[in-house]
């Protein structure tokens, strides 16, 4: 079955736990939940995300954001999970693995997100924590790099509790809500 039609099953993995948290891939069904989180977490997302098209909540967006996270899985380049709150299968947010290169380097990139209601509240260490897990173990890869903008302490804390250390800067790195940003680089080795 193609990663495209496994994208809208109800019984679809990987399934990744950690203690307060549950991490899948995203579903059809999770639209709604999603969009009314993002919608919430606007103004808090803004400033650290690209722009977000006019149209990005829609269902007919979401839709074709699954259909390239179906085609990123089927090439094994990206894992994108949503993170659910276990006490009530609430999506609090998303942790992504992207930019999997093979070969000589074994390497991923990893991004997060948070609802603003759940930001602080450990939920994206547990969730970051748990794809380290899966992307070290059952992925097999020897390195995880990650970046956050010079001003975004939060994130940088994050990374450092979950064992990252900061590797160098970036000059206009990313555009981030618009613009070019400055960003640090971390970098995460497998343990051995």
């Amino acid at each position: 079955m193609s990663a495209i039609l496994r994208l809208f099953r109800i019984d679809h993995g990987p399934r990744i736990d950690a203690e307060r948290v549950y991490l899948r891939l995203p579903r059809l069904a999770d639209h709604k939940p999603w969009a009314q989180l993002r919608a919430a977490s606007r103004g808090y997302l803004t400033p650290w995300e690209p722009s977000w098209p006019a149209d990005d909540l829609t269902r007919t967006a979401f839709r074709q954001r699954l259909a390239a996270y179906a085609r990123e899985l089927e090439t094994g380049e990206a894992f994108p999970f949503f993170v659910f709150r276990k006490d009530d299968d609430a999506i609090v947010g998303g942790v992504r693995l992207f930019n999997i290169r093979r070969g000589v380097s074994q390497t991923g990139v990893m991004g997060y997100w948070s609802g603003e209601a759940h930001a602080g509240k450990g939920y994206t260490t547990e969730a970051v924590k748990a794809v380290i897990d899966f992307a070290f173990g059952p992925l097999g890869l020897h390195r995880l790099e990650a970046a956050c903008m010079p001003h975004n302490v939060r994130s940088a804390d994050l990374l450092s509790r979950c064992g990252f250390s900061e590797e160098g800067y970036a000059r206009a790195y990313l555009k981030i809500n618009g613009e070019w940003r400055d960003h640090r680089l971390f970098g995460l080795i497998a343990p051995t």
